[in-house]
């Protein structure tokens, strides 16, 4: 399997030199140059798999250059911590399945891939005598996600970039209590498109890049997207009894990864009719998918920090497939999007965009109301990010396919947005008993590239 950049600016590599690149260097993302189509026997013999089997099976398909036994140990390794024996279990509550995503060391679907992720860094690195220093920015989750897959490692430096004051308590303090002498932790004055911005730009300069050997954690990365693409195989067989059965899966999502995941999955052959993408009032994505309009508005700050983007971007990985995999076409519809802000679309695309996708704006009203009457007639508590995709879903039942809904967070990492639903505290598992006591250490900064760069080649190793 050789990878390609979406700019077409890149040879071809291998896997293990796309996830070491990250973002590719011609400003572009990383796909595979082909996208594995399966047969009806070669997903049946899937469904009975543990989830750790199956995840071996669908990222062997696009890694061809670690020996299967090195790749069966990472993978077994990277789920050790998760405290549920299915990793991603699902939950039926009436209508709707609940796909909990939450079970890993951060209470967050991030886990899944920055576990992985993590393991296979370290794995890189020693075979080929280097460090790395990862820079990542996060709009909640990813951040701890990340510093927990590396915290400690060897040959490994995190410095992860969070909008200040702009995550829930409790995400901070994922962050901000892990003093490992690896992790830097930096609240940047601005929004979380500030951060994913600066970022972007020290991974586009390419001397600054090579001279601290950067690593990218972001989805940006290809090894994120791949971890993700194995829930939804494994949902599709925990709801279905046959692969005559379509499903429609419901994605709370700001960056698009999560969701181009699942478009993975689809174009692979898995029976999903739609992939359903849910936004909160951050709604350039859902924009898109209605109206054929990705234009650049204000970030509102939101119930669901996580969600509260409006540069999505993984959104280039799906343009490229939107636009037939030409990079010519992705390269211009960026150079235009960086001049004006926003992106047209004709009429066929928009077509193509319709038949994969249905998409939901939910509201912060909605968010409660939804936190609320799901909790009263269910029992199940929500986090506001799952929240606002089982909204989406409740208004889409009249589909009369089976419904998943991706629970993207536990509801104790959000606690003001459950009390202000319900009335009740959400109860807080192991990891979060009392984290606000814990020292903490964070550098504030502005949000701007040279203060970024200064603090980080100081400290880079």
């Amino acid at each position: 399997m050789k990878y390609i950049s979406t700019r077409g600016g890149i040879t071809p590599i291998d896997f293990k030199d796309a996830i070491m690149m990250g973002l590719a260097t011609d400003g572009g993302l990383i796909l595979p140059e082909t996208i594995p189509l399966l047969d009806t026997t070669q997903l049946e013999a899937w469904r009975n798999l543990p989830y750790r089997d199956l995840a071996f099976r669908v990222i062997s398909l696009f890694c061809d250059d670690i020996p299967a036994e090195d790749l069966k140990d990472l993978i077994d390794r990277s789920y050790d911590s998760f405290d549920h024996e299915e990793i991603t279990p699902i939950v039926s509550k009436g209508e709707i399945n609940i796909l909990e995503l939450f079970h890993g060391p951060t209470l967050a679907f991030k886990d899944v891939a920055l576990q992985f992720l993590g393991n296979l860094f370290e794995y890189l690195l020693k075979e080929r005598k280097q460090k790395m220093n990862i820079v990542g920015a996060t709009s909640g989750d990813t951040g701890s996600a990340a510093i927990y897959g590396v915290r400690g490692k060897e040959n490994i430096a995190i410095f992860i970039l969070h909008p200040d004051g702009k995550t829930s308590p409790v995400q901070a303090l994922q962050m901000t209590t892990v003093l490992d002498a690896n992790v830097h932790n930096i609240a940047a004055k601005g929004t979380f498109d500030d951060c994913q911005n600066i970022v972007k730009a020290l991974f586009n300069d390419l001397p600054f890049k090579e001279k601290h050997a950067l690593g990218a954690v972001n989805s940006i990365n290809w090894a994120r997207v791949l971890a993700q693409v194995v829930y939804y195989f494994y949902a599709y067989f925990r709801v279905t009894k046959n692969l005559d059965q379509q499903v429609v899966f419901s994605v709370p999502t700001g960056n698009f990864g999560d969701i181009f995941a699942g478009y993975v999955a689809k174009r692979m052959g898995l029976p999903i009719s739609k992939l359903l993408l849910a936004t909160n009032e951050n709604n350039i994505l859902t924009r898109f998918i209605l109206d054929g309009d990705y234009s650049l508005d204000t970030v509102v700050p939101t119930l669901s920090p996580s969600m509260d983007i409006q540069v999505a971007s993984n959104f280039e990985r799906y343009l490229y497939f939107l636009y037939n995999e030409n990079p010519q076409r992705v390269c211009a519809a960026f150079e235009e999007f960086s001049k004006t802000g926003c992106m047209k679309f004709s009429n066929e695309e928009r077509s193509i965009v319709l038949s994969d996708f249905l998409s939901q704006s939910v509201n912060r009203q909605e968010t409660l109301d939804t936190i609320s009457s799901f909790h009263q007639q269910t029992g199940y508590l929500l986090d506001p990010h799952t929240a606002v995709g089982v909204k989406a879903a409740q208004d889409h039942l009249s589909c009369g396919l089976p419904l998943i809904c991706l629970a993207t967070a536990h509801p104790a990492k959000f606690e003001e947005a459950v009390i202000t639903a319900t009335g009740l505290p959400p109860e807080r598992p192991a990891s979060l008993a009392g984290i606000e006591k814990l020292p903490s250490r964070c550098e504030v900064l502005d949000a701007d590239l040279t203060v970024i760069k200064e603090f980080i080649e100081r400290l880079a190793l």
